[in-house]
């Protein structure tokens, strides 16, 4: 599914149709309540579940490619875990590129096909929701600029579950570019003062490539476009028009026309995410260059006690 979320999910305070449809959302809930849950496989390899309670774009996949070259640098084996979905391609590859990954569409059988090689540890990519796995360590991930939304379950709300569930978690990363944290952490102790807060800022790889006295139109399929577009404009960029599009999202031939054209008439070069290029590459689409970025851990020590 190509989510864009609704723009009334993003505002702080619920309005009229968050509320219209939050009897839905609570009946959904509560028929997740009732749902029998499966019987939990506790596996011999470590697993390290990170995912998310808030829907899509909160540096899930930056965070578990940062695990794992923790994990390298350890001298411990270790492997991406990921449930097969068709329009996430983008991630798929992404995860190659630095490591082993096994794909299933079910996460049980990709770990135990993870366990016969010999891996040491599992990085599982989402899957906190996934009742039918007894995780080693499980990590919640948020974006500083995206947060709650509007606090409400889908779909009167971007989250998976209640925010009060983080009373459940032991480790939460904030990911983005370092706004409003004091206030963030404040929110997520008074719902668990025991959790562990772990920060992730984004840091762009290759920003040798790009003359940043050059105007610029920026686009991106991603969850988190807002906080694309900030750590750019805190990299000098002039950003004088930018595109969003759904995450994962499926470009077709007038999306290119339409991008390209617009460039022309703003006389601006063009600009994109490392995700969206994936998608992109085999298309018509000349010159397209991309932001490399990843996710700088601070207080990385920590962690990776944490963890280890």
């Amino acid at each position: 599914m190509n989510l864009k979320k609704p723009r009334f999910w993003e505002i702080k305070k619920p309005n009229f149709l968050a509320y219209l449809l939050l009897p839905i959302a609570v009946l959904i809930q509560f028929l997740s309540l009732l749902k029998s849950s499966p019987k939990k496989t506790k596996f011999k390899i470590k697993t390290i579940c990170i995912g998310n309670i808030y829907i899509g774009g909160t540096g899930k996949t930056s965070l578990s490619i940062e695990v794992k070259n923790i994990l390298e640098k350890k001298s411990i084996k270790s492997c991406f875990i990921k449930k097969y979905y068709s329009n996430q391609k983008d991630e798929q590859i992404l995860l190659k590129n630095h490591g082993e990954l096994f794909l299933s569409k079910k996460r049980f059988n990709a770990i135990t096909e993870a366990e016969k090689k010999g891996f040491e540890v599992a990085i599982l990519d989402d899957g906190l929701q996934d009742k039918s796995v007894e995780y080693d360590t499980k990590i919640v991930c948020f974006n500083n600029i995206n947060w709650i939304g509007n606090g409400f379950t889908i779909p009167a709300g971007p989250l998976r579950e209640k925010i009060s569930n983080l009373k459940n978690y032991e480790n939460v990363f904030i990911n983005g570019n370092l706004q409003n944290l004091e206030q963030l952490k404040k929110e997520i102790l008074n719902i668990n003062p025991n959790i562990q807060i772990y920060i992730g800022k984004y840091m762009p790889e290759n920003l040798d490539e790009f003359n940043i006295e050059d105007n610029y139109l920026a686009f991106s399929g991603i969850g988190n476009h807002g906080t694309f577009i900030s750590m750019m404009e805190e990299c000098g960029f002039k950003i004088l028009k930018d595109l969003e599009f759904a995450d994962h999202y499926d470009y077709k031939d007038e999306d290119i026309k339409k991008i390209i054209n617009l460039a022309k008439e703003l006389d601006c070069k063009i600009v994109t995410t490392e995700k969206d290029f994936l998608r992109l590459k085999d298309m018509n689409f000349n010159n397209l260059k991309f932001i490399k970025s990843k996710l700088n851990i601070l207080e990385k020590e920590k962690f990776i006690e944490s963890i280890i």
